[in-house]
């Protein structure tokens, strides 16, 4: 099956024709900048721009950073408050010209790196985390997905933890490697005292650079990088489609 897989991300919106079979991307993915907040309009905007770069008419999945609930954008972290107790599909059908099934964005990266990447074949339990604006989380047991979890979000000092260890926290901050993994760590210790993974695969744009900071992680689990990289959340929001389907 093809569909139009859409990663909807804290800084942008990226796109891609997917093959859900093979997991492998049919054009170069198209990447849409957008502020942080994001105001509606222009999310709106990025989303019809990915639609028409690749002429679409056909099934779109999108993977948003927030509880979705059947249509229903649930609580939203950085991309803004705006968004909140909407239908998403609804909304971006409207700016797509497609049937839209909406997923949260690292749920569906996790779909994907259990399918294609780092988690194929793993029966234990797995937790996929995305590093970049917020931290995305998502938990698998004998591959089965415990949809909507948010660690990101746990309060730490009185803020969301991702705001203390997020991708986007070390740029911002101008922290090296080690400085950065050693906040990355204590998120781990917080997380593996929740739910005790056996894998940890952590992804996100940072995946594409593990080997400057998966030397510094200590965890009790095994820790691996995410092997899809960035595409991980495009295809996931395609494969989501296809599972919603059936």
């Amino acid at each position: 099956m093809i569909v139009l897989g859409i990663d909807v991300g804290g800084s942008a919106f990226k796109g891609a024709p997917v093959n859900t079979k093979t997991g492998r991307l049919l054009g170069e993915r198209h990447r849409v900048e957008i502020d942080s907040p994001c105001p509606t309009a222009q999310g709106l905007a990025a989303a019809r721009a990915i639609a028409r770069h690749f002429d679409w008419r056909g099934p779109v999945g999108v993977g948003f950073p927030s509880v979705i609930l059947g249509n229903q954008i649930g609580v939203v972290g950085n991309l803004g408050r705006n968004w909140e107790h909407q239908n998403g599909a609804a909304l971006f059908g409207r700016a797509t010209g497609g049937k839209v099934k909406l997923f949260n964005d690292a749920d569906a990266a996790g779909l994907a790196e259990m399918k294609f990447g780092a988690g194929k074949g793993q029966q234990g339990s797995v937790l996929m985390l995305t590093l970049g604006t917020g931290i995305g989380s998502a938990l698998f047991y004998r591959g089965r997905l415990m949809p909507n979890l948010e660690f990101g979000h746990i309060p730490w000092h009185g803020h969301p933890i991702e705001r203390f260890a997020s991708a986007a926290v070390r740029k911002r901050r101008d922290l090296s490697w080690f400085e950065w993994t050693k906040r990355v760590n204590l998120f781990l210790a917080v997380v593996e005292r929740l739910c005790s993974p056996e894998l940890i695969i952590l992804g996100g744009g940072v995946s594409k650079k593990s080997e400057k900071w998966l030397k510094y992680i200590k965890a009790r689990a095994k820790v691996v990088p995410a092997r899809m990289g960035n595409d991980a959340g495009i295809v996931g929001a395609a494969l989501a489609w296809e599972e919603a389907g059936r």
